[in-house]
């Protein structure tokens, strides 16, 4: 919650937030009364709460989603953010007031299948972080929907349910290769990443929870001195994925975001874009992670 207030005051006017057995890669755990606290903080300062149930849904999960929606929905969270069809069910039966934001992070390619989710009640939907900007706009010409990209910080880049790291640390000592008892650490506060042979100098942040193993790009997106071009448009929402970031960096980076879609908004034929925005997450970007433009500007995507 802390955070959370710090990120408001910033200029954040959403957050995803839930619980690591609903959804993925969350940089921490709001269960329900956490999530109801954050709605009672929110609802008054005009800030939305999305609730993120975007995992993987197995068997065991699936008996449980019409409660947990229920609970949600009572909560007053505002929209569910989903990627699986079970979801989308126990919505329209237990919650169908909610709104449904489409998100599978890697699937979202093209405006026909998110047209399709729309029909089936979604409101939103998030696209895939390897599209280039000209297929962002072509997908914004062809829908109704809301759109929402990523425009800054790390993505995923792999994703698997095994615990891969650990199970070969233990493949390792079972083989006799070390002595050592097993206690690595893999989660999100180790700090360890993964290096190719072919880019040395190139870093991939790694860590394990309850939903797997995540390798996290080498580099942080960051769309700020393109903002305007996806403003004109018309697309609807920017995330600011603040996973594995410290608060103060986040801040920072809100901070900017909101400064520049607030010059660009007050006078869009006039804007201009600010430099020294940039120069301030420069200033707390970790020097051996580069800013990029991700896909937005090539060619070749796939």
């Amino acid at each position: 919650m802390e955070e959370l207030e710090r990120l408001a005051a910033a200029g954040a006017d959403a957050f995803v937030l839930g619980e690591a057995r609903y959804g993925m890669r969350l940089s921490g755990d709001f269960d329900l009364p956490l999530l109801a606290e954050a709605v009672r903080y929110a609802k008054p300062r005009g800030i939305r709460i999305y609730a993120a149930v975007n995992n993987l849904i197995d068997n065991e999960t699936v008996p449980l989603l019409s409660d947990y929606v229920k609970e949600l929905d009572a909560a007053g969270v505002e929209a569910i953010v989903f990627g699986d069809p079970a979801v989308l069910m126990a919505v329209r039966q237990h919650a169908p007031k909610l709104e449904l934001h489409w998100n599978t992070e890697m699937t979202a390619t093209n405006y026909a299948t998110a047209n399709y989710w729309g029909r089936k009640g979604a409101s939103r939907f998030v696209l895939a972080r390897e599209l280039n900007l000209e297929q962002v706009i072509e997908m914004k010409q062809h829908t109704e929907l809301e759109v929402q990209v990523q425009v800054h910080g790390m993505t995923n880049i792999y994703h698997s349910k095994r615990n891969l790291v650990n199970s070969y640390m233990d493949y390792r000592s079972s083989a006799g290769v070390s002595g050592e008892q097993q206690t690595l650490r893999v989660d999100k506060e180790s700090g360890l990443y993964l290096i190719e042979v072919e880019r040395q100098d190139e870093r991939f942040p790694i860590y394990e929870d309850r939903n797997g193993t995540h390798i996290m790009s080498s580099d942080d997106l960051c769309m700020l001195e393109g903002l305007d071009e996806l403003m004109a448009a018309g697309i609807d929402s920017f995330k600011v994925e603040g996973l594995l970031k410290s608060i103060e960096y986040n801040e920072t980076v809100v901070r900017s975001y909101r400064q520049a879609i607030d010059q660009y908004m007050a006078d869009p034929a006039g804007y201009r874009f600010d430099e020294q925005l940039l120069d301030d997450i420069r200033a707390v970007q970790d020097q051996e992670r580069e800013l990029s433009f991700g896909f937005f500007y090539k060619e070749q995507v796939y």
